[in-house]
Parts: C-alpha cells; sequence; structure tokens
C-alpha cells in the first residue's frame, strides 16, 4: 500500500477533466492539469495506486526501450530526477544505474543490436566484458559472456511515489476520490460531456481514462476496442541486508534492485505467468508472434480466472453497477514456484543472496498490448475521450512523461514528445 493520502469524500457536480483511474499515470497527469491551473477530478475505484502501480519493480529505465518509446523514456528519466523537489517529498528516485546481463552470444547480440540502435541518441549506454561485471558488481559467481550498463537509469519507490505525486496535486487543486467507480461516459450531441459514478453524474469538458487493466473493459461497453491481454508478475522483497551494488541488475531469469529500506525487490524476470481468459480466445491471434519467441518463458493456467473473467458482464447501462464495482481491486495470487525460481537463479550468480529473509510476496496485473508499447491516444469513435492505458508492464518508469503527455493532448498543448507512435489506430 502506499503512504496515505487525505482524498475527498464527495464528488463535484463539474469539472474541466476527469481522469479515470488513481494510478500513477491518471495521478501524473491530474497533477500537469492542476498545476496549469485546469480543474480536474480523479476517481479511484478502490484506493490509490492500489494495483499495478503500487507492485511494480521500481525501475527507471531508458535501457532496451523499443526505440520508438524512447523519447518518451528519456523525458521521464528527467521528470523523476526533478520530482521530489517539485512535489516536495521524498519519491525514492536515485540514479544509481541498471545493468543487464547476458549468458550467451544470442543474449549479448540483442544488447549490441539495442545499443546500435539507440546510439545516436546521446545515451550514456555502454557494453560490457565479464571482467567489467565482476568490478562494478562483486562477489558473482557465475561467468557472463558480457552485459550493458547505463549509469543515467534509476529507480524509485513506488509506494512513495504515487503518494507523494496524489498529495502534491491534491495541494495544488485537484479532486481526488477513492471507492468511486465509474460506471459509463454521459455522451451530447457526440461527444463526451461527463460520466456517470455510483455516486451520480460529474459534469465535465473532457476524460482521462487510465484504467490499466480495467480500460478494456471499459471502452468495450462504449463500443470501442483495446487490444490489451493481461499478464502477472510475481514479486518479492527482502529483509534489509548488505548486497552487491546499489545498481538495479537483470538477467535471463531474475532481476533485483536496492529498495529505500535497506532490502531488495526481486522477481523471476523471464517468466510471466498468464491465466487464461476470455479475451485470450478473443483477440489473442494478435500475439502469436510475440508468443512465438517467448513461448518458454510463458506460464499458463486455466481456472478460477477464467470463471470469474465470465461472471462479469461486457456490457452494462449507464448506470448500472459496473464490473469495477464488483472488483474493485486487481489482486491476483502469488506465484511461489516463480518467486523461488528467481531466488535460486540470483543466489547462483550472486551467492550472498542466500542471506536473503523474505519479508514479503506480491503479484500484479500487468496490461500487455501487441507490440508492448502503450496507447496515449484521442479515441476517435469518442470525441472527448483521451486514453493512457496499455503500458505492459512500463508506466511506472515512464509514468511522469507519460501523463504529461496525456496532459499535453487533453489541452492542445505541444507535447513533450511525439505522440504517434502512441495512436489507438496502430493497433
Amino acid at each position: 500500500m502506499i503512504v496515505p493520502v487525505q482524498t475527498s469524500l464527495d464528488i463535484p457536480a463539474a469539472t474541466s477533466v476527469v481522469v479515470i483511474g488513481g494510478g500513477i499515470v491518471g495521478l501524473t497527469a491530474a497533477l500537469n492539469l492542476a498545476e496549469r491551473g485546469i480543474p480536474v477530478a480523479v476517481l479511484e475505484k478502490g484506493h490509490l495506486a492500489g494495483e499495478q502501480s503500487s507492485r511494480n519493480l521500481g525501475w527507471v529505465r531508458k535501457t532496451g526501450r523499443h526505440i520508438s518509446d524512447l523519447p518518451l523514456s528519456v523525458e521521464s528519466d528527467r521528470l523523476w530526477a526533478g520530482m521530489p523537489e517539485r512535489v516536495g517529498a521524498d519519491v525514492g528516485y536515485r540514479k544509481a544505474g541498471i545493468m543487464y546481463v547476458a549468458r550467451t552470444k544470442a543474449e549479448m547480440e540483442k544488447h549490441e543490436n539495442w545499443i546500435g540502435s539507440a546510439g545516436g541518441r546521446a545515451l550514456d549506454s555502454r557494453l560490457l566484458g565479464a571482467g567489467e561485471i565482476d568490478r562494478l558488481v562483486p562477489g558473482g559467481a557465475e561467468r557472463w559472456f558480457g552485459g550493458i550498463h547505463t549509469p543515467s537509469d534509476g529507480r524509485a519507490e513506488p509506494t512513495l511515489a504515487s503518494g507523494a505525486i496524489a498529495a502534491a496535486a491534491i495541494a495544488k487543486g485537484a479532486v481526488i476520490v477513492e471507492n468511486c467507480a465509474v460506471r459509463s461516459l454521459v455522451m451530447s450531441a457526440g461527444r463526451v460531456t461527463g460520466v456517470m459514478t455510483e455516486r451520480g453524474e460529474i459534469r465535465c469538458e473532457h476524460v482521462l481514462l487510465a484504467g490499466g487493466i480495467w480500460s478494456r473493459r471499459f471502452l468495450g461497453n462504449h463500443g470501442a476496442a483495446l487490444p490489451t491481454l493481461p499478464l502477472v508478475a510475481s514479486v518479492f522483497r527482502t529483509a534489509a541486508m548488505e548486497g552487491p551494488t546499489e545498481m538495479a541488475v537483470g538477467a535471463a531469469d531474475f532481476s533485483f534492485r536496492k529498495r529505500a529500506d535497506g532490502g531488495y525487490t526481486i522477481t523471476q524476470r523471464g517468466a510471466l505467468f498468464a491465466p487464461l481468459m476470455l479475451d485470450h480466445l478473443l483477440i489473442g491471434h494478435r500475439y502469436l508472434p510475440v508468443l512465438k519467441a517467448e513461448w518458454k518463458n510463458v506460464r499458463l493456467s486455466f481456472g478460477r480466472d477464467f470463471l470469474r473473467d465470465l461472471s462479469m458482464p461486457r456490457r452494462w447501462q449507464g448506470g448500472a453497477r459496473s464490473p469495477m464495482e464488483q472488483l474493485r481491486m486487481m489482486d491476483p495470487p502469488v506465484n511461489h514456484g516463480l518467486n523461488a525460481e528467481a531466488l535460486r537463479n540470483l543466489c547462483k550468480a550472486w551467492p550472498v543472496f542466500n542471506k536473503a529473509e523474505i519479508k514479503q510476496s506480491w503479484a500484479g496485473m500487468i496490461d500487455v498490448t501487441p507490440d508492448s508499447n502503450p496507447v496515449i491516444s484521442p479515441v476517435a469513435k469518442l470525441p472527448g475521450l483521451t486514453l493512457a492505458s496499455g503500458f505492459s508492464g512500463h508506466g511506472f518508469g515512464t509514468g511522469p512523461a507519460a501523463g504529461q503527455l496525456a496532459a499535453d493532448l487533453i489541452t492542445g498543448s505541444t507535447p513533450i514528445v511525439d505522440p504517434s507512435p502512441y495512436r489507438l489506430d496502430r493497433l
């Protein structure tokens, strides 16, 4: 859970912009709008950052990003560095660097190809030999083929950042309401003019949908398509311990990063859990190229999740109780097998982690697009609605720039980056 924030108990009758979803992207967009003097209300069906925004790894990286997504990552890196001063609170940001290590020539070639594509963008990324890895992260027991290191990459704390951004947005005039689901859009003369919530209608000029895993279902109820599928990442944290480095490190089958509390956040980086749902049958064919390349890393299951998904409506009337009220927080079960696998792999690489004491485990559901890039775009079928979803597990790291880009699109301002890679119609 994030640091508690004193949110509003009442919804406004009207505002300029309604943000649906109180995760990192929605909150950052609200902060941007409030800083520009634009009235904004954030409506969260459950608790702020209760889903993936507080459950992610906390990496702030440029390394390995899609080349089309790199400008957004670069801008987010800059915005994260200034976030403590901007919000007047510690968000756990540290520019400690990120390193990926490779066991094989094939893994190393991926890093070489990426740095070749990204080399003209003034990044400080560089390729490493095995000896440099041992120097930068001492105490290792594996002989790595090589790696890539970006010293200007960093990390922030998910449980600190969202609360600090929310509090700053409120201080600058934003209204944030928890436990208030938006049931539907209100349309007039062919465009969005408000939202219907479980507490009544709010009139507005524009709506930003930043609902994460819920955005596909919400849009579907209005006849608009967003192709995203769910994946579940399991994660754990250790008690405070002496470790090999302050930087975050990723290998094919584990990753770790230092936490502000002195422990480490660890996951099985190469494996994700896919609970099969109806959407896998409806749009799964669009993911076949990715699935073919990553088949060995995807763990499938069929059972309770499928049945629960089927029990939740895909169409409902505007004033009717919504699926978001049936399940206010997506809290998938932890795959303890994957977490154990991650720790075994990490201990083989850096034996100091044999001393790790696991303090907490959790899981988060990620909304993944076919090309793994998000959608930050107007929705042509629903004038007055802007979408910011489908971040494919990258939303925390790029959240500050993504929220600003969404605010730019809503206000007609010069966008912080070229928005064309994030158009909805590309999908």
